[in-house]
């Protein structure tokens, strides 16, 4: 008796496994085609589309201080949006992130560190969503509630296979920028790896029943007044 439940223990845990490789196999093949190593890369496989919005996932802060992770996707948003307001290629800047505490800010450390950086951005094109804890959230929201239909999704390589997933199985126009990750520890590359390996597993499955994020609110188009989503106008 013991010997057939430690079996049939073990053939659930390779089932399992073998569920889970396949998920993870499915989402980086099926998002690979739709992530770029740079806009003008993007630009090109677009074929001359426009009015994207481009979309920045929060990530770890100190105070008002952005973690390097963070930083690095902020400053490539900003390029991303700068290059492309020019054209007409990206016509907005969605900051995203984890605001769901009074003491912890991701999204106004962004838009501050956009503002000492690029003092000369048109405010109203900055959209700061409040409630981006996670990136099913940060999507599903910018379709619900920024009323976007497509984005550029501005992140690291390994979360980039995830969100553009994510957006296309949300009816999105959704395409990523993917961030070199060379500049970081072996070890910490390594740990995002398992844990995106598991995130991925979650993404598939809040992505297949529609899962709703836990605030939603009132629309504010991405084509409207970004000033709107601001809850601080102070600069410092």
């Amino acid at each position: 008796m013991i010997k057939k439940i430690i079996k049939l223990f073990l053939l659930c845990v390779l089932i399992g496994i073998a569920v889970s490789a396949a998920i993870n196999i499915y989402m980086v093949s099926y998002a690979a085609p739709l992530v770029f190593n740079s806009r003008a890369e993007l630009k090109k496989a677009a074929a001359e589309s426009g009015g994207y919005t481009a979309l920045v996932p929060g990530a770890m802060v100190y105070g008002n201080r952005l973690s390097t992770v963070l930083q690095d996707r902020v400053d490539a948003g900003i390029d991303c949006y700068n290059e492309g307001i020019k054209d007409g290629f990206c016509t907005a800047l969605l900051l995203s992130g984890d605001h769901g505490k009074k003491w912890y800010d991701e999204v106004n450390a962004m838009r501050l560190y956009v503002l000492r950086t690029t003092p000369d951005i048109d405010r109203e094109r900055i959209f700061l969503d409040h409630a981006g804890f996670d990136t099913y959230d940060s999507l599903y929201r910018a379709r619900e509630i920024f009323k976007a239909e497509k984005l550029i999704v501005i992140t690291q390589r390994f979360h980039s296979y995830r969100a553009v997933y994510i957006g296309r199985k949300s009816g999105l126009e959704v395409y990523a920028v993917a961030l070199s990750e060379d500049k970081y520890a072996e070890r910490l590359r390594f740990s995002w790896a398992l844990r995106e390996y598991l995130a991925r597993l979650k993404a598939f499955a809040d992505t297949a029943v529609q899962r709703k994020p836990r605030f939603l609110g009132e629309p504010v188009p991405v084509s409207g007044n970004g000033l709107k989503t601001w809850d601080i106008f102070e600069d410092k």
